[in-house]
């Protein structure tokens, strides 16, 4: 007979109890962490050894892919303990520390990736809409003090995840305990507005402006402007899909549920949020195998620069270097 997770709350009020069969994350989340932990981490370790080793010098916006490279690797190298944990039905068999350590560093890499996406469509929009003025405000050294910016502010909303994530009869919260919960709602509803909805926001309007400068109709460049302009619209429509198919689900199925919780719904309402924010996990988890491809499409010439690094490296023991440009 398959086992029932059972779920169950307390509120100041009174005792809510729900039960509900969710054996079928056993299956989903560990296959789907599985898959995203083997494709992610050859891209994203052929994406650091191109920028380490390949690139000679680093523009802005190179400073802000290997962060968000960075942001991804760190997040998948999580996904083995949270595979075993799923794959042997919620017991957690490391030290709360651990568990802590884990799900902090889960969020700290996804929001993570989120401001640096952010960082990269605003670099974009600023050497696209506004290419004068962008060489006075964009430059390696502010492209740096951004970035350590990021992981402070990541670092700072994050650190909540320490004192929240705890283990229970061997289960390693996603959330937490049921006595800090209320707690936990108002904590993650503001770091899902400032880490998600005003980059999203942000992400949005960029991309918009991006795409209206990009179809405006001009002679010069003639068709080497052209493809510039259709490989700019596909990272634009890459970090959009990014966006609304790996961020969005994920976190308007987190808030729902975690409101069906605190309002204390019935327990059919509840159990719908429930599978619908599970479901969405890995469709946040698949960003890092994204991710990647926003890297490699940058490049000038991606195909034809490996080709030629190739041919080169045979011939002269080098080979030539992937750009990322604007």
């Amino acid at each position: 007979m398959a086992a029932l997770h059972i779920s169950s709350f307390v509120n100041n009020s009174s005792q809510y109890k729900c039960k509900f069969n969710e054996d079928f994350k056993y299956i989903l989340l560990p296959v789907s962490y599985g898959l995203v932990f083997i494709v992610g981490l050859v891209l994203n370790a052929i994406a650091l050894y191109c920028i380490l080793f390949r690139i000679k010098h680093w523009s802005p916006n190179t400073i802000y892919m290997i962060n968000l490279t960075v942001c991804d690797t760190l997040y998948i190298l999580t996904l083995p303990f949270l595979i075993y944990y799923y794959a042997d039905k919620n017991d957690w068999p490391f030290t709360e520390g651990f568990c802590k350590l884990i799900r902090f560093l889960f969020y700290t890499n996804l929001y993570g990736s989120i401001l640096f996406l952010s960082c990269i469509s605003i670099h974009r929009f600023l050497g696209i809409c506004h290419p004068v003025r962008s060489m006075q405000w964009v430059n390696t050294r502010r492209a740096r003090s951004v970035s350590v910016l990021v992981w402070v502010i990541v670092l700072i909303f994050q650190a909540p995840m320490l004192y929240f994530s705890r283990t229970t009869n061997q289960v390693c919260h996603d959330t937490t305990s049921q006595d800090l919960f209320n707690y936990f709602v108002g904590y993650s509803s503001a770091i899902s507005v400032i880490l998600f909805v005003i980059p999203f926001a942000t992400v949005l309007v960029c991309n918009g402006l991006m795409v209206r400068k990009l179809v405006e109709p001009t002679t010069i460049g003639g068709a080497t402007s052209q493809r510039s302009k259709q490989k700019s619209v596909k990272m634009i429509v890459i970090v959009l899909l990014v966006f609304i198919l790996c961020f969005l689900p994920f976190h308007l199925t987190r808030s729902l549920y975690y409101s069906f919780r605190y309002f204390n719904v019935n327990c059919t309402l509840l159990e719908g949020s429930s599978i619908a924010y599970k479901v969405t996990r890995p469709l946040t988890s698949a960003n890092s195998c994204i991710d990647p491809i926003l890297y490699f499409m940058a490049g000038q010439g991606f195909r034809q620069s490996v080709s030629k690094k190739y041919k080169q490296s045979q011939k002269q023991g080098d080979s030539k270097c992937l750009s990322t440009p604007l």
